[in-house]
């Protein structure tokens, strides 16, 4: 009798699998909608703007350092602080090319 009343609770609890992981399918979506394809982005915009990098440029590092691009090299730059300081960094630390407005 208890085998009974147990397959009979059974029963109306059947769902369709996949409507378990629409959940789960949906946070993915919703994390690389607002998470992963912006940044990804981002991060390539920074590479193009360190790959296109010029003598004359002014730039912020990573520290909050401005001054301007004396030298490119393949993976440092030297920039020109004040008048006879220079700074010689990688790359990687510019973290912004100043516009022409914010000379």
């Amino acid at each position: 009798m208890l085998n009974l009343l147990a397959m009979g609770g059974q029963e109306g609890q059947q769902s369709n699998p996949i409507m378990g992981l629409l959940p789960f399918a949906l946070i993915i979506v919703v994390f690389y909608f607002f998470i992963i394809r912006p940044q990804s982005k981002r991060q390539k915009t920074h590479q193009e703007m360190l790959q296109n990098l010029q003598r004359g440029d002014r730039v912020i590092t990573t520290g909050g350092i401005i001054g301007s691009v004396v030298g490119v090299d393949e993976d440092k730059v030297v920039i020109k602080v004040t008048d006879g300081t220079k700074l010689e960094i990688a790359k990687g630390f510019i973290s912004q090319k100043m516009d022409a407005m914010n000379k």
